[in-house]
């Protein structure tokens, strides 16, 4: 596995490196093997490529790449090269992103540059088989940047206030916020309307697949 890039011009050579690629392939070369399903690892081409390109943030709140300020996101890409579902973004943290800032969020901070991975997403290819894509490195438009903040502090606004339990994820043009654990049963803490600390579902933004489709046909 690699270190860290150095530049931005060296982390878009490793990932044009890897474009046309099986997933099979990227595995084998560094060690790994694949799930063959995977519902089962969930995430599993997400780590493989952070591994592949030397990303370091893993888990923490700030872009994969912290030096150069660029985050990792993987698309599966359905037969007419659609993305197929919503793309994670961050956690959200009920307790406290009511007195955050747009410019200080984590949200803003991954989506303020981010590498873009499209991967064949086609179920019917097993995952070995799967092709890596072309690497699109994207900064918001002022209308996309518009956009996404109108949606975050819609969202952050109605958590602060309370009402995490009653935002539905069709709420959003281009963020959504979401249930997010590792099962139905998973919990962290939440405010309800008076301020009061409770149990609740963790909750995450996601990039709504229309907003990424746009995002990748460079149409928005």
């Amino acid at each position: 596995m690699l270190g860290p890039p150095g530049s931005e011009k060296e982390l878009l050579m490793r990932s044009r490196a890897i474009a046309g690629m099986t997933v099979a392939e990227l595995a084998r070369d560094i060690g790994w093997s694949v799930p063959q399903q995977l519902h089962k690892s969930k995430g599993f081409v997400g780590r493989l490529l952070e591994a592949t390109l030397g990303a370091q943030a893993g888990n923490r709140a700030e872009p994969d790449f912290p030096v150069l300020g660029i985050e990792l996101k993987s698309v599966p890409l359905g037969r007419m090269h659609h993305p197929l579902e919503s793309t994670f973004v961050c956690h959200a943290s009920l307790t406290s992103i009511g007195n955050e800032a747009w410019e200080t969020s984590t949200v803003y901070r991954k989506l303020a540059r981010v590498l873009w991975i499209p991967v064949q997403g086609v179920r019917s290819v097993p995952l070995p088989e799967r092709i890596i894509g072309t690497g699109v490195l994207w900064t918001p438009s002022t209308l996309q940047m518009s956009l996404l903040r109108s949606d975050w502090e819609e969202l952050a606004g109605r958590v602060g206030r309370g009402e995490a339990e009653f935002i539905s994820a069709r709420v959003g043009v281009t963020l959504q916020l979401r249930p997010k654990g590792a099962n139905a049963r998973a919990r962290s803490w939440a405010l309800d309307e008076d301020g009061t600390c409770f149990r609740h579902a963790p909750r995450a933004f996601y990039l709504r697949a229309a907003f990424t489709r746009q995002i990748l046909d460079g149409s928005c």
